[in-house]
């Protein structure tokens, strides 16, 4: 293939990744709220709870609604972990836990950036001149995290499911995405960790992808 005109990229997994695992995170806040629970039956747990949920993607509404409904969303997802472990009915404040939760995977100590990153962004944006986008199914606190990490100047587009209301492996979202940067799916090259939402998604758009295998992060300390 030819230089191309735009990459995009898929955030979590790869250019950053969960800081330790979502079961540990998970079950260290929920020990500050007075249940003890395994992190591992609670990464389990979590993962079944996320593939059995709809995708991140709302339709037609306002974006002032828009971080309400993407709240609901991944609340739902933790009261379904903790109900399939087995311990819901132990929080006396499961709104307050949440609450904390869901502000903690805004904050840097959530995160690893991989290491490759910066440098690579740097490479195609200054050196080589391709436009970067991101395509990611994540939420709105995107734009905290890759600021936290000096990201944001890289990007020319995000686009994120909860927005476009479409979520990858739909055609949709790389479509709307395309269209930011005026770029034919011949033109664009897609990089992202999964089989389904990021090669096969791509590839069925017309886009030429890239299968990025990341190594395990460092485990790290569990939040404070």
């Amino acid at each position: 293939m030819a230089k191309p005109k735009v990459i995009f990229l898929d955030a979590v997994g790869t250019l950053f990744g969960v800081r330790g695992s979502v079961g540990k995170t998970y079950s260290a806040i929920a020990r500050d709220f007075g249940v003890s629970t395994s992190a591992a039956a609670v990464n389990q747990a979590f993962y079944a709870s996320f593939q059995a949920s709809p995708p991140l993607a709302f339709g037609a509404i306002s974006l002032m609604e828009l971080p309400e409904r993407e709240y609901a969303w991944w609340e739902a997802i933790a009261r379904a972990t903790f109900t399939q472990v087995g311990v819901i009915d132990q929080f006396e404040d499961f709104d307050a836990f949440f609450n904390r939760l869901y502000g903690y995977f805004a904050l840097p100590d959530a995160w690893i950036l991989y290491p490759d990153v910066k440098k690579m962004l740097y490479r195609w944006q200054e050196i080589e001149e391709i436009e970067l986008g991101i395509i990611s199914n994540f939420d709105t606190r995107i734009y905290a995290i890759l600021d936290t990490f000096g990201l944001m100047q890289f990007f020319k587009t995000i686009t994120l499911s909860s927005v476009i209301g479409s979520a990858k492996p739909e055609p949709k979202i790389f479509q709307v995405a395309l269209k930011k940067h005026h770029c034919a799916p011949n033109q664009a090259l897609y990089i992202g960790d999964s089989v389904e939402n990021d090669y096969k998604g791509a590839k069925a758009a017309g886009i030429k992808p890239y299968l990025l295998k990341r190594e395990p992060l460092v485990e790290a300390k569990a939040p404070d």
